[in-house]
């Protein structure tokens, strides 16, 4: 090859990839042209659909385009997730999920993606605070009665869960452990027939969100025991952390989105920005406060960090549990 023609193919190539750029831009600057996407890997009814349809309402009215919530559970979340992971990456499929999703690497033998890798993560949508409940219809009325019930009858407790190593799951094995109990697992579906069990007397006690626990608190049907988090909840100043009975548990969730790993930055960059302008909203930021979160919208990079933070994190408590991995 000659040095004009080298040249000439040089000139071509950088030509190529200033109009990939530029088709990049363009793209970001249309967007979004169409309807959004939000896939929730949990049934209607529960914590991150009400969420996802409050925020995703709200987010539709600000962007003049409809935000479809698309609920697909199954396979402890790990069916959405894949959804997502294999979408193209256009930003108008995303993914609202739990820290479960930090959890899912240290828990299966095999994913049908790579969770640290086959995602871009795009904003912390909320810190949600976590709820000890009891059923109406049991005797537990405090933290310490349901440690001395449940060790006078190693095994013959139950609790609801909706998932195996969920965060509602390895919050009850981290009390367990340091409270030294023996309470067995009774598996649901998802938040709204795990409640419908404890207000029954299905079951006597259970780790849930509070976004969907607090009605039921308020309302009577429920018992609420403790916050599990390191402090206590402004939308239940009166209910002790976990902490306060001696059981050393300091627990918490969040809610997030995150899109296909190849997603432009600049598509990323407009959902986390919509997304935060919508947190700043007095009526969301109310509601969300309400259900016992804290909105957040954190930058992309921000919650990159917590993510990868948080997969290392999980995966000690994991052990520590001694959860056998999952197929």
């Amino acid at each position: 090859m000659t040095r004009i023609q080298k040249l000439l193919s040089l000139a071509i190539a950088l030509g190529l990839v200033a109009l990939g750029t530029a088709a990049a831009h363009a793209q970001a600057e249309r967007y979004p042209a169409r309807p959004i996407r939000i896939v929730v890997p949990f049934a209607a009814g529960g914590a991150v659909d009400t969420l996802a349809r409050l925020v995703g309402g709200k987010l539709g009215e600000s962007i003049g385009q409809p935000v479809i919530i698309e609920n697909r559970a199954g396979a402890g979340g790990n069916l959405a997730a894949e959804i997502v992971a294999k979408a193209a990456a256009d930003g108008y499929t995303i993914l609202l999920t739990t820290n479960g999703l930090a959890i899912a690497p240290s828990l299966y033998n095999k994913l049908p993606f790579d969770a640290a890798q086959d995602f871009r993560p795009v904003t912390q949508v909320v810190a949600s605070a976590l709820v000890l409940v009891a059923s109406p219809k049991s005797e537990l009325k405090t933290v310490q009665e349901f440690v001395a019930a449940a060790k006078a009858r190693p095994g013959g407790l139950n609790y609801g869960s909706t998932g195996i190593a969920n965060p509602l799951h390895l919050t009850m094995e981290m009390i367990k452990i340091a409270a030294g109990l023996d309470v067995q697992p009774v598996p649901y579906r998802g938040d709204a027939p795990l409640m419908a069990a404890l207000i029954a007397g299905e079951i006597e006690v259970a780790v849930v969100p509070m976004i969907t626990a607090r009605p039921h608190i308020d309302g009577g049907r429920l018992r609420a025991l403790a916050v599990t988090a390191g402090r206590r909840s402004s939308a239940l100043p009166d209910v002790p952390m976990l902490m306060e009975w001696g059981v050393a548990v300091d627990s918490s969730s969040w809610n997030a989105l995150f899109a296909p790993a190849q997603t432009p930055p600049e598509i990323v960059e407009t959902i986390q920005r919509e997304t935060r302008k919508v947190l700043g909203l007095a009526d969301v930021r109310e509601r969300i406060k309400g259900f016992g979160a804290e909105p957040v919208g954190s930058t992309p990079d921000e919650f990159a960090a917590l993510f990868k933070a948080d997969i290392l994190r999980f995966a000690r408590i994991v052990e520590d549990a001694k959860i056998p991995k999952q197929d």
